[in-house]
Parts: structure tokens; sequence; C-alpha cells
């Protein structure tokens, strides 16, 4: 069976197709999310998802977050120190991780579930990513994928996963819909047309950088602003999650109130914070501004106006803030849809794309066509005098939002007396100078010796849905083609280098199954035990010693009851911190 997989800033789902249609796989909480956090203990134990998010309050130098805005890129992050045995011999030693590893723990912790509740290996899946996402880092996100163990033939663009999930394809009659995608730290917008049984993207946009972190983020200044006793640079990492972490709970709890209360406890002392739905809504401004640049730049390059859209879906966590909801409908002058949990739109989308890849019967025959999300050209030379060229200007080849697989030429002509190398620069962005966008890789081309402007070669990029891209460099004169694709070595690992990687971080060991419920209580135990006060600190203390008893008692009848109480008590208790 091929699985999808919305691998989330904030959260991560795994779903399948059934017989009644595409399904979310629980983790093994029981629960449909699963938070995209990663910690490792002083054992080399890593834990994902809920049990990482409450040791990130705990001990925040052990967990990282947010790493999907850092996919593609060299930046590692710090988990504390990790102990282990090598030949024997103890070590200690302070480990780092890349976006693409930590993503592939999360991974491979939605794969064990999968196979737990399907009773079956998983081998491959469809992984989603933003649509405004570059070829670097849909790369990275294969990589993850493999590093996980999956084999990923096959990246879907959140939006058009999203539009499949709604059941756009199943309208009777042509439509343009637009989906608005708000996730925990990206925002996509993208365009789409049904006509017979095809499902085009016109054109997207996007920040990879503005999400609903951004938005609790608001709430944390002002919370500041508010408390200015505290000094913000002298509070340690601990104590700036506890603050992000209540105010994310309060920005979520004003999605149903006028107005909603945040209390931090900090240095024993409780500080206090209401924030009025109203001016919460004027302090997101600025935020929301970014919103709509994306969204004029969508419609100007899909050619449409705001009164052709005829459906507007919601996707991503942050869309349920009620301010983001009513900023939409004032935009398009129409209520958006909300049949689908925004949540679970691109997940379930991912599974009828993985369906069609099996040609599974049950699954509408639908072709889905996307573009490119990023304009692909290369570096040339501009005559800026008679006899004077200067280089580093961008030649677009394959323009943005062009649908694909599309394939174009352009003809580039020598600059100097007796030139014999060409060298092909493939270029991916929209700044018209070279050296701002990012380089893909070179083609180098021998050409015969010429006066300048006497030879020529014709560049031809072909861009497929699988981001695959192939260069092709014909000599005029001669006839001769050279040609190459192209793969960032940067985010592409070798066979050997998956296998090697594997080995170096054998000893490192996702949390079993079997103790994930019973840790995760007592790290929300321990969490709530510092951020209380007085009696309260003495009831959960005491809470805390009678759930360890039973579980050191090793009676799985006498632990199910009592995690089922404990779990109660901690609830009634998670309400009032």
């Amino acid at each position: 069976m091929i699985v999808g997989i919305d691998l989330g800033t904030t959260n991560s789902l795994i779903a399948c197709y059934t017989p009644d249609g595409p399904k979310i796989i629980p983790n093994r909480l029981g629960k449909n999310l699963t938070p995209s956090v990663v910690s490792v203990d002083e054992n080399g134990q890593i834990y994902v998802g809920e049990a990482a998010k409450e040791r990130m309050l705990l001990y925040p130098d052990t967990a990282a977050a947010v790493f999907k805005r850092d996919m593609g890129s060299d930046k590692k992050f710090k988990l504390g120190k990790v102990k282990g045995v090598t030949d024997g011999q103890e070590f200690e030693k302070e480990y780092e991780f890349s976006a693409v590893e930590l993503s592939s723990f999360v991974l491979r912790f939605l794969k064990e579930d999968a196979e737990h509740y399907l009773g079956e290996e998983i081998t491959e899946a469809v992984i989603s990513v933003p649509a405004y996402f570059n070829e670097q880092r849909r790369k990275a996100t294969k990589q993850a994928g493999e590093l996980a163990g999956l084999k990923v033939d096959r990246i879907i663009s959140e939006p058009t996963a999203a539009a499949v999930a709604y059941g756009l394809y199943q309208e009777k009659k042509d439509s343009k819909f637009l989906v608005f995608d708000l996730g925990g730290g990206t925002f996509d917008v993208s365009i789409l047309e049904l006509f017979s049984d095809i499902l085009e993207v016109h054109a997207v946009a996007g920040d990879n950088f503005l999400g609903g972190e951004d938005f609790t983020q608001v709430i944390v200044d002002m919370f500041f602003e508010k408390n200015e006793e505290l000094d913000r640079d002298k509070l340690d990492d601990k104590v700036l999650r506890h603050i992000t972490s209540q105010a994310d709970k309060c920005k979520r709890l004003l999605e149903m109130e006028s107005y909603s209360d945040m209390k931090c406890n900090i240095d024993d002392k409780i500080y206090e914070f209401r924030l009025d739905a109203k001016e919460y809504e004027f302090r997101c401004q600025d935020l929301l501004g970014r919103i709509k640049e994306p969204i004029k730049r969508s419609l100007a390059d899909a050619g449409i106006k705001v009164s052709d859209i005829d459906k507007i879906v919601l996707v991503g966590g942050s869309t349920k803030l009620a301010l983001i909801r009513r900023f939409v409908s004032r935009i398009f002058r129409k209520m958006p849809e909300l049949s689908i949990n925004p949540d679970e739109a691109v997940a379930l989308g991912a599974a009828i794309a993985a369906a069609m890849k099996e040609r599974n019967e049950d699954v509408k025959e639908l072709i889905l066509t996307d573009v490119c999300p990023f304009t692909l050209g290369t570096e040339v030379a501009v005559q800026i005098e008679e006899d004077d060229y200067e280089s580093g200007h961008y030649c677009p080849i394959i323009e943005r939002n062009t649908v694909i697989p599309a394939s174009r030429t352009q003809r580039l002509y020598t600059v100097r007396d007796n030139q014999k190398r060409i060298a092909v620069n493939v270029l991916q962005g929209e700044s018209r100078f070279a050296g701002n966008n990012l380089l893909l890789g070179t083609l180098e081309v021998d050409i015969p010796a010429a006066k300048a402007g006497e030879e020529a070669i014709d560049v031809t990029y072909t861009y497929d849905i699988n981001s695959l891209l192939e260069v092709q460099v014909r000599i005029v004169s001669n006839g001769r083609i050279l040609k190459k694709v192209f793969k960032n070595q940067d985010v592409n690992m070798t066979d050997e280098q998956i296998k090697q990687r594997f080995e170096e971080i054998a000893y490192l060991k996702i949390h079993p199954r079997d103790q994930e419920e019973n840790r995760l209580l007592l790290l929300k135990g321990e969490r709530m035990y510092e951020q209380s006060l007085g009696n309260d600190r003495a009831i959960i203390d005491m809470k805390m010693q009678e759930f360890e008893m039973v579980l050191n008692g090793g009676d799985e009848r006498k632990i199910m009851v009592a995690r089922e109480h404990f779990a109660k008590f901690l609830e009634r208790f998670d309400m009032d911190l």
C-alpha cells in the first residue's frame, strides 16, 4: 500500500485510501495530529510528537521544532549531549541534526504507526510540500523520506492535495478555485481550474516564512508589553518556551470568544494577560498585509479577477483563527469552504493521490497538472555599450507558473572573439541578477572559435511533474548536443551515503510504542508541577508518585486503569494553568 503524508511545520499526518474513502491513520496515542517536534535524551532515545513537545518545554536545549522552514539548507540543530556505546566503549558528545534528518525521524514515526495500524509493511509514500517550495526543498523532502525507509516517487503540492480532498474534481461544472493554505510555518495560495476530468493549477505564490507561529509571536509581544517588569533578554529558553506555549493556547481559545486569558508562572510568580480579539486583529495587520501580497501575485499571474473565483478552500490549522476567516471573507466577498477539517485536508488529498498512483479502481481517474513554482533560467551577459558587455544578468527560460511538464528553448550567442567555451549556469528564482538566484548546477560546453556573435547555442529546459530538470544544449553550427539532468548535490544523497548515515545514527532509537503514553503523562505532570505553586504542586507530586508506583508494579491491567485516571486528573489541572 502507498500512503499519503502531510509533513507539516507544526503537525504531521499520515493517511491511506480505504473502500470508504481516504482515512487519517491515528498515531500510537490515538490522535490524528503528530507534532513535528523531535527530542533526544541523554541515553540517545529519540522522542517524536507529543512526548517530544513536552520535553521541549522542560528541556528546550534537547528538542527541535519548526525545522521544516529550514529544509534544503545547511542549518544544524543541536539537541544536547547524547550518550552511547561504540565497540564496548562509552562516549558522550553533543549531537546535531539537519532539517532533513529531523524530518526523517517524524516520517519514520508516522511509518511505524501506520504499519502497526494497518498490519502491513509500508515502503512507499506520496509526500506533500508547500507549492512554493523550491527545488532544494522538494528534493530535501524526498531525501527525508528515503532516510525514513520510504520510496518517494511522487511529491505533491499541498494546495493540489487539498483540492483533491475537498472533492473539487467531482464538481459538475467547470470551476475556478483558490486554495488558501496557512499552516504553522508556511503560507501558500494556489489558483486551480477544473474542466472535464483535468484539475489544472494556474498559479501559485506564497511565503515560506509566514504561518501560525508568527501569529503566536504577536501575542508573546503583547504579553511582554503588558508585563513590563519582565526582561525578555534575561529569560532562559525554558521560560520563553513556556510563554510561547501559553500564548499559543491563548490564541486557540480566542477562536470561540471575544477575549481569552493567559497565565505564566515565572520564578514562582504568576503573570497574567487578557487578550482582546479586536486589539489582537489590529496588531496582526502587518502579517495580514503579508498574506495579501501572494494573493495579488497569484491572481495577476493567472490573469483573473477576485470575482472569477467560484470557491475558496481553507487549508492548514491556522485558518481556524476567526480573524483569518473574517479576513478571507472580506477579500473574496464570500464564505470559504469549511466541509473538511483544514488540519487534515492535505493528508487526505495525498492519500487519494497515492491511490491514483496505485491505479485504485475506487478512485475516479483525474489528470492532475501542476505548475513550476519558480522561474528557471540561466546567466547571461548584456550589452551596455557597443563593444562592452556586463555579465551576471538573469535570462528566464521557463517562467514561474508555467504548466508542467514544460519545455522551452532560448538561443544564446557568444560575446567575445574566439570564445571556445560557454558555461550554462542553471538558475532558479525571480531576481534579474543571476547571483541572487539559486544555482542548481552548471553545464560546460566547448564551442568552435569564431567572431563574437557568430557562434550560438540553443538551450532547452525541460521540467517535469517530479521536479526533474533536464537541460539540453545544442551547438547551432555543428548540431552537437549535450544533456544533463540536474539534481542538487547539497540535498541528494547516494544509496551509499544514506546507508552510512543510517549507521552513524544507529544507536539513536525512536521511543517504543508501548511506553509512549506513560512517558507522555509523566512529562506533562513534570511540566505542570514546574508551572504550579503551593498546594497545587503537592497534589500533582502525590498523583505522579501514585502513577509511578503502579508503573513499577508492571501489571498491565492496573497500569491501564491508573493511566486513565491520571490522564483525566492532568486534563482538569491543565485547564487552569
